[in-house]
């Protein structure tokens, strides 16, 4: 008995696109029926917010939270080739951005919220912007499809710049988070305050 024919590479681009576009789509329904605005509270488009302590963090397209967004992708790129290397790429693609969108239903979620406000730096965050949620995804995306393409070399390289220039810059970065969210450390929140600019 003769197996179905393997979709074209070009079939299969399309219909990954079509489910990328579609949990975005989903992500951002989700969302706005857990009451977030698509551009934050103050309905202002931006493209950049470089302040983490500005309350417009976390509201527009790209902050410097964003780097870590691209660096969920190169791990997950990295996590998902070793424990699932016979799974088609475009599928493993997929199952990323499946974990990174329910990480951003999470995230916005009063549970994680107020951890954030009670356990790490961001003390007066109120959650993402839809906008911003996207944009996570999106860039979430951008360093799984980079690893995917560059050397492991690269790609730890580019892991590496990240997470030391964003701790050189603001202070925090994805290793940070993961730290102070899951087990607050004093003497990081300590060093990070220390950043805080005083007017």
């Amino acid at each position: 008995m003769n197996s179905s024919p393997r979709p074209s590479p070009q079939a299969a681009l399309g219909r990954t696109a079509l489910v990328f576009i579609g949990l975005l789509t989903a992500t951002a329904a989700i969302e706005r029926w857990m009451g977030r605005t698509f551009f934050g509270p103050d309905g202002r488009f931006g493209l950049w917010e470089g302040d983490i302590w500005s309350n417009e963090n976390s509201q527009r397209l790209a902050d410097p939270y964003s780097f870590s967004h691209l660096a969920h992708g190169i791990l997950f790129f990295g996590i998902l080739w070793w424990v699932a290397r016979h799974v088609p790429l475009h599928r493993r693609f997929l199952l990323a951005v499946l974990v990174e969108a329910g990480w951003e239903l999470l995230e916005n979620s009063p549970l994680i919220i107020n951890r954030y406000r009670a356990s790490t730096i961001a003390l007066g965050y109120e959650g993402d912007s839809v906008l911003n949620s996207l944009s996570d995804i999106v860039m979430m995306a951008t360093g799984f499809l980079f690893a995917a393409r560059a050397r492991i070399r690269l790609s730890v390289a580019a892991l590496l710049v990240m997470e030391v220039g964003c701790a050189l810059v603001v202070r925090d970065n994805l290793i940070l988070n993961v730290i102070m969210l899951i087990h607050p450390v004093a003497a990081i929140k300590q060093w990070q305050m220390a950043g805080q600019p005083h007017f």
